[in-house]
């Protein structure tokens, strides 16, 4: 028998055609053991590319895969061809007030209360990454239509005296918008647990309760042992080392990745060949040769690559370095990457390192400032197979006991499905 929480109206299914054929799509997975409906709102979603894209796709299979039904509220043009329960929409638009009413109709013709869970960072929802009405609309949703608002934050707020007043103001902007944004949570859930200090001080009364929810790596583990060996014979001779890096080559980590193969590495590159791997490594590995033109042999550049060629390379690599200006931490899926495939990783620390990448022993650490130490690990570890067997183990350990996709699956399922307070 379907519950009444899955049932919708005649005149809601006539309204509007499309609505109707999901419904009856949701009505039939209910029947498979459906336990609850979820409705995720992001700022991108495949074939946008980005990190939150990568996430939210990831979280609506896994939740899935678990037997939940999962509406997907995106951008238009946002379109994906996902699993059995994955239903994606473009109502989303560009969060204008008229999109956000439009959306407002569409989630209407669903059960309430409706489990929104929010994608959220500051710069994703347009006007200049200041949509205050975006906000408000979520807080009239759980106010006035009774939606349990949950909200996984990526990215806090803009910080004060980093840029021009025009930042600075911005940034206030984002402050008065995460008061209304807690106002309207049911929960919150943060991607590193600095985020919720950040976030707290702004609760004034709210009672929603903060939970850490790492972020898994987007890059599946693809087990080709034939194309690993044929990339070590491409970027290795005589069975030499290659270290890699995965990223997308901003400023902020090449300022830092930069010197080390520059100034310490070079001198000692008879040995180690350098992968780049990544959106932008062409483009660094240039930069790179042309200040040292007697690198052009050792570093070698892979760009643009899919997914599982991504695997396969980080595969093919004996050792990572993976710096952070602010310190590893959760959040970086550029790390998670190498963690999840078992490598040994040469990383930094900073303000933004939880205490369990030290105590895990899954990385090797230097404080984020200094390059010279950064060095000084990686050619430890070029020296010693034994510790970097070790570090790799751990990496693969410390993946699957807290990061693996399963983990976030289960916290958000746990935190329970609304009460069900009226049927359409």
């Amino acid at each position: 028998m379907i519950s009444e929480s899955n049932n919708v109206t005649a005149d809601c299914i006539e309204a509007n055609a499309p609505i109707a054929g999901l419904l009856t799509a949701v009505t039939e997975r209910a029947h498979l053991g459906s336990s609850s409906q979820w409705h995720l709102i992001t700022p991108e979603y495949p074939p946008q590319t980005g990190g939150v894209s990568d996430y939210t796709k990831s979280v609506a299979a896994g939740l899935a895969a678990a037997g939940d039904v999962v509406h997907v509220w995106c951008p238009a043009g946002a379109h994906d061809t996902g699993p059995t329960g994955v239903f994606d929409h473009n109502e989303l638009g560009g969060a204008t007030p008229a999109d956000l009413r439009r959306l407002g109709r569409q989630l209407d013709r669903f059960p309430a209360p409706r489990r929104i869970l929010v994608q959220w960072v500051p710069h994703g929802y347009g006007y200049r990454s200041m949509n205050l009405a975006f906000c408000l609309w979520l807080w009239s949703r759980s106010r006035r239509y009774g939606d349990k608002i949950e909200i996984m934050v990526h990215e806090p707020f803009l910080s004060f005296g980093e840029g021009n007043w025009r930042q600075d103001a911005a940034a206030l902007v984002h402050r008065l918008m995460t008061v209304i944004l807690l106002q309207a949570a049911e929960r919150v859930w943060v991607s590193i647990p600095e985020w919720e200090r950040r976030w707290r001080r702004y609760s004034l009364g709210s009672r929603a309760p903060f939970q850490w929810l790492p972020i898994p790596s987007n890059i599946p583990v693809v087990d080709d042992a034939g194309s690993v060996q044929d990339l070590r014979r491409r970027y290795t001779s005589d069975g030499g080392l290659l270290i890699g890096h995965f990223g997308t080559y901003g400023i902020p980590v090449a300022s830092i990745l930069e010197p080390v193969l520059l100034n310490n590495l070079a001198e000692d590159l008879a040995d180690p060949s350098i992968l780049l791997i990544g959106i932008g490594a062409d483009r660094f590995r240039t930069e790179l040769v042309r200040k040292a033109p007697g690198l052009a042999a050792k570093v070698h550049a892979a760009d643009h690559l899919s997914a599982e060629a991504i695997s396969i390379h980080i595969a093919a690599c004996d050792l990572m370095i993976q710096p952070y200006p602010s310190g590893v931490s959760s959040r970086r899926t550029s790390l998670m990457a190498g963690l999840s495939h078992g490598k040994p990783i040469v990383t930094s620390s900073g303000d933004a390192t939880e205490p369990l990448w030290a105590a895990s022993g899954a990385v090797a650490l230097a404080p984020a400032e200094d390059p010279d130490a950064l060095s000084r690990l990686v050619k430890h570890l070029c020296a010693d197979a034994g510790k970097r067997l070790d570090i790799g183990r751990a990496a693969r350990q410390l993946y699957q006991d807290r990061f693996d996709i399963s983990h976030t699956i289960a916290s958000l399922r746990a935190a329970g499905p609304p009460k069900p307070e009226c049927a359409f």
